[in-house]
């Protein structure tokens, strides 16, 4: 499985850009599943739930055939797959830098105590938190239950790390005194304003307001996001990317893009590459959003990665980054 810091949103696009199916969860039968049997045993050997509890939990989750499509291969194409038209149309508009600019005014107080104890860019956080939830006005609508249960006990490309998350929905509901039949999220567990599934909520919530740790409470999400960005070694004052200019036609073609691969600047320049800022370090990755149109090339620092490790897409980092420069 992969380290945890790539593990904070498994969607690969943020939930308010997908469209669910139009087939609700049905009722399923899980108690006659052998595989049931066996995790109800260890839930209640390793952990103490009682066996009366799990059974009474399983009786209530349902199958959603909507969640596994998206896991099996048959769900519809671009449903999960974040294009940057898409983004365009839905994250990276006029209306959500409207937002961005009312959430810095209603919480800074609160950003500034993050970027302060945590040595990052509070623009960066506003950034996270418009591309995650809309600043907290959508954090799924899925049964987390449902979900889970669905994703571990059915065949799918990532039915283990499922089956994981769901031991870890049992004690993360357990530890919060929370209904686990009643949880909302996104179609792969992820929960609250910076979209965290159970084993990354349990470990890395945090408490910003002294009233106790809740991945739903805005400001405990602001210091959520400056804790990652602090553990994955931001550096303050540093621009994620910056936009730049190519010569030859409307698509860029020259040489492969990645944000998860640095190129000398001499490499990048020699293909007709050149920053529309100044851009004083040796070395960047070559980032390339596709519009219907053209390609728009971007030149990241180390700070993109740090963007990427949250969620794998240069979308993402590159939505992120036009948020932050839009309420500075």
């Amino acid at each position: 499985m992969r380290p945890l810091k790539l593990l904070f949103l498994i969607t690969m696009i943020p939930l308010f850009l997908l469209a669910n199916d139009d087939r609700p969860p049905v009722r399923y039968d899980y108690l006659s599943k052998p595989d049931v049997q066996r995790f109800i045993r260890m839930m209640h050997t390793r952990y103490g739930f009682s066996e009366s509890y799990l059974k009474n939990v399983f009786k209530h989750a349902r199958l959603d055939r909507d969640t596994l499509a998206r896991y099996t291969g048959k769900f519809k194409k671009n449903t999960t797959v974040g294009s940057w038209e898409r983004f365009k149309l839905h994250v990276v508009n006029p209306e959500t830098f409207r937002e961005a600019k009312a959430f810095k005014r209603k919480h800074y107080r609160t950003l500034k105590k993050a970027e302060r104890a945590y040595g990052v860019d509070m623009d960066y956080i506003v950034g996270f938190l418009g591309v995650e939830s809309r600043f907290g006005n959508y954090t799924g609508d899925y049964n987390i239950l449902d979900a889970l249960a669905t994703l571990a006990f059915h065949k799918n490309r990532m039915q283990k790390f499922f089956k994981s998350e769901l031991k870890h929905l049992f004690l993360f509901a357990r530890e919060k005194k929370y209904d686990i039949t009643r949880l909302q999220g996104s179609f792969a567990g992820a929960m609250g304003c910076v979209q965290q599934v159970p084993s990354v909520a349990r470990r890395f919530n945090r408490d910003f307001d002294g009233d106790g740790a809740s991945v739903w409470d805005i400001e405990d999400c602001i210091g959520s996001i400056a804790s990652f960005m602090h553990k994955n070694r931001w550096k303050k004052r540093m621009p994620a990317v910056i936009p730049a200019r190519y010569k030859g036609g409307k698509r860029f073609m020259r040489l492969r893009t990645s944000h998860k691969r640095m190129l000398p600047m001499r490499t990048i320049r020699k293909t007709g590459v050149t920053p529309a800022r100044p851009f004083p370090w040796n070395k960047a990755y070559l980032i390339k959003t596709r519009n219907r149109t053209h390609d728009d090339l971007w030149l990241g620092t180390a700070n993109f990665r740090v963007l990427t490790r949250y969620n794998n897409s240069a979308n993402y980092g590159v939505a992120i980054y036009l948020i932050a420069e839009s309420v500075k």
